[in-house]
């Protein structure tokens, strides 16, 4: 059980699901999210009972009334996500949230800290839901790539020059 918003965009192939910039994905325990980050966050929702998950690639904190692509703002991915994991059957008390990305990858100090806004945004966000983060790691000035596990909820972080953890 797996399903990509705006499937067209990327091919899914068996229970590897790549998430790119923009996508909501979901699944069960036999699936696995990627996702490269910079500035982006990956939000990933999960239900440790049932094994089944949501995550987006999420590209800027605030949608300002622009439709059609949910997954590409945080005020309208985390909303999107609790709807398709409710229609798996999957009801929000006992989803924890982890998060990942958000670096800031042009000037530090300048005008636009797209990173820290995103972070910043998806935490109000989670936290009005009533969702706790359980695991992060954001920040940063170097981007990663992240592997969510959904049977067993461990989110791979690998950062160039860095040794690979998990959280």
């Amino acid at each position: 059980m797996h399903s990509l918003a705006n499937p067209g965009t990327i091919p899914v192939k068996g229970q590897a699901i790549n998430v790119g910039m923009g996508q909501i994905a979901t699944g069960d325990r036999a699936t696995q999210f990627t996702s490269v980050l910079g500035s982006c966050v990956a939000v990933v929702l999960w239900h440790p009972r049932l094994s089944l998950a949501a995550i987006a690639h999420v590209v800027l904190p605030k949608s300002h009334g622009q439709n059609g692509q949910p997954g590409k703002f945080a005020d309208t991915a985390i909303p999107y996500m609790l709807e398709q994991l409710a229609r798996m059957g999957c009801p929000k008390p006992g989803l924890v949230a982890k998060i990942a990305g958000g670096a800031n990858m042009f000037r530090v100090g300048g005008p636009l800290q797209i990173g820290d806004d995103n972070v910043a945004t998806i935490r109000e966000i989670l936290k009005m839901a009533g969702i706790p983060i359980t695991a992060e790691d954001v920040g940063g000035t170097h981007g990663r790539k992240i592997t969510f596990t959904c049977s067993t909820g461990e989110m791979l972080i690998e950062i160039a020059g860095e040794k690979a953890k998990v959280i």
